[in-house]
């Protein structure tokens, strides 16, 4: 069955307004809020990376266009009017769209994108002042955006060299993120939409991989079968592929995906596509002739059971450090049956001598970026889930060959196993359970290739 891909939404949604008003209310009357949009970035000479919209700017304003710049101004209003929110955009150019593609100008952000007000960015700097002056807050995050950085330094100062003989400059600015990354973190019921068709697309395209490997293939060829399925159902990579086979698997973000696939070793497949701006997250490790050996199932279910049960941990109320506790605990456990370490698990983890296979947290934030945004303390101590939250759970070893002491029917195995999930009032929502990671399930989809 195919997989559902929500409608591409293109201008103005309840879903931006709704964000735009949840982030006023929290700043309040005495704030204003600035977001730049991203920059386009040049590749070489005249030509330009892929654009991609800053996260920030997206969330909230769902417009496409580089340079932009929104400003929430809360509880404004103009000619007996709501004046809330202003985007400064790209004027029109019939001679650059020609070349480069249509530009929404002024009058499409107010009639498209739902801005209140909408001005050309040449006047940027003439209508800040009106906009931030008498207000005590400017929440802005400074070093992000250099560009912006030295025109609202600029602004503020010029407001306060004048504030005697009218309203007061802003006293502090104050970072975005704090309140605009802790909404992001708690994914909407349309989020979370977008992510589960993300998610599902992208188990296709791992499946596929499986499907396709054999020796004597290339590393970039898998890749290139997991970038063809993204790219028929509208999407793309959500970050550098890595497929790594054989000892590249020991390399955690290998990106050279050149070597050839060998008969009797391992595959590992870190991909994830991104649809409408939110990506998924998963690796798969998997033998390139289908049959694990009986070294490589034996590291393989320790780092599977590892998986499973920190997955399990995923519940409202629970410490966000909990997957990765439980994950480490059942690694250096199993590290020690396997003969990797010599010692009692609890002391080999205080002592961090786990660390020389495991050398990485068991999971991050999943979101608009595949390292999304969002505290994982409070005043210190580990943040507790709550329902909405996205976590990816990615327990691993590896084992360089040569490792003094270890066996050598070891070196060379690298294992990751990496799925997505919600947190909800029901228990773990797996996004990503439509790909094979039992050895059972993984040798019978590979035997059907």
């Amino acid at each position: 069955m195919p997989t559902r891909i929500p409608a591409r939404r293109r201008g103005a949604s309840s879903e931006h307004a709704a964000r735009r008003a949840r982030l006023m209310q929290l700043i309040g009357e005495d704030g204003v809020a600035i977001i730049p949009a991203a920059r386009e970035v040049i590749r070489a000479r005249d030509t330009h990376y892929k654009f991609r919209q800053d996260s920030d700017f997206r969330y909230l304003t769902g417009f496409p266009e580089p340079d932009a710049v929104a400003v929430l101004v809360p509880g404004r209003r103009r000619n007996g009017r709501k004046a809330e929110y202003i985007l400064f955009v790209r004027e029109r150019n019939p001679e650059r769209e020609i070349w480069d593609g249509r530009r929404a100008g002024p009058e499409g952000a107010v009639r498209d994108y739902g801005a209140d007000e909408a001005y050309t960015l040449a006047e940027f700097e003439a209508q800040l002042p009106g906009l931030i002056a008498g207000r005590t807050h400017l929440h802005y995050t400074l070093g992000e955006h250099p560009h912006w950085d030295a025109k609202l330094t600029a602004c503020v100062r010029e407001i306060r060299e004048v504030s005697r003989r009218g309203a007061a400059a802003p006293v502090d600015f104050i970072a975005l993120e704090a309140t605009l990354h802790e909404m992001r973190l708690r994914k909407s019921p349309a989020e979370l939409e977008l992510m589960a068709s993300a998610c599902a697309i992208t188990a296709e395209a791992h499946c596929i991989a499986m499907r396709t490997a054999r020796p004597g293939l290339y590393e970039w060829q898998l890749a290139a079968e997991i970038h063809a399925h993204f790219a028929r159902h509208d999407m793309e990579p959500g970050y550098g592929t890595i497929v790594g086979s054989g000892e590249n698997a020991c390399i955690l973000h290998y990106v050279d995906n050149h070597a050839e696939l060998r008969d009797g070793d391992l595959v590992l497949i870190d991909a994830g596509g991104e649809l409408q701006g939110y990506t998924a997250d998963i690796t798969r490790t998997f033998p390139v002739n289908g049959r694990f050996s009986k070294a490589q199932r034996a590291v393989y279910e320790v780092v599977l059971e590892a998986n499973v049960q920190a997955i399990r941990e995923l519940k409202p109320g629970n410490s966000s450090a909990r997957p990765h506790e439980v994950a480490t605990r059942v690694l250096t456990e199993g590290m020690v049956e396997l003969g990797l370490l010599k010692g009692k698990p609890a002391e080999l983890i205080k002592a961090g001598k786990h660390r020389q296979f495991f050398m990485h947290g068991t999971g991050h934030w999943l979101g608009m970026d595949v390292h999304d945004v969002g505290r994982y303390k409070i005043e210190g101590k580990p943040r507790p889930f709550e329902p909405g939250m996205v976590m990816t759970v990615e327990p691993g070893l590896y084992i360089a060959p040569g490792t003094p002491g270890v066996p050598r029917k070891y070196w060379g195995i690298g294992v990751r196993i990496e799925d997505d999930v919600v947190v909800t009032t029901q228990g773990p929502r797996v996004l990503t359970a439509d790909v094979p990671k039992t050895v059972r399930e993984i040798e019978s989809l590979m035997a059907q290739a």
